[in-house]
């Protein structure tokens, strides 16, 4: 597998805002419980949560199947979770170094303002193109699974 010449994390981060109506510790638990994870991104987010601790993005059809992996760097529930992220060397958009991804959540009374921050991408690679293309549409279906209890339609998503 040849991988992309161009210098690690010559892109521009990748940052996604969104305002979901629901609490700081919901949207926290939407984002690590693999329950909440296979409803609105058809993936199962593992992990013990712990800092130095290694987590996997496996398919709800197959867990066998991995991904995205890293490991996690911080964690402050439910606050703020930093994690590495990379596809399996048999991914055609797996990079030789990880990308860095940054969930910072604001309590804004009974909602929460959730920042997504992917740094340290490829200019041009199939994981920034994944990244922009991906996080706007996993952050909405997030936010509508939390405040509606149902996802987006899939039929429509590119």
């Amino acid at each position: 597998m040849a991988f992309n010449d161009t210098p690690k994390g010559d892109a521009p981060d990748f940052v996604y805002t969104i305002y979901i109506a629901s609490d700081a510790e919901t949207v926290w638990n939407g984002l690590i419980d693999r329950e909440s994870t296979k409803e609105y991104w058809g993936h199962h987010n593992v992990s013990d949560w712990k800092t130095g601790s290694k987590w996997e993005h496996q398919r709800v059809s197959d867990t066998d199947v991995v991904d995205i992996h890293g490991k996690v760097l911080e964690i402050h529930p439910p606050q703020k979770l930093v994690v590495t992220w990379n596809a399996p060397q048999s991914h055609s958009f797996a990079e030789p170094d990880p990308s860095v991804v940054t969930y910072v959540l604001t309590a804004l009374g009974p909602d929460t303002k959730l920042t997504v921050t992917h740094s340290k991408l490829t200019k041009n690679s199939e994981m920034q193109k994944g990244v922009t293309e991906g996080w706007p549409a996993v952050l909405s279906n997030l936010k509508t699974y939390l405040e509606t209890g149902k996802v987006l339609s899939e039929e429509e998503w590119t």
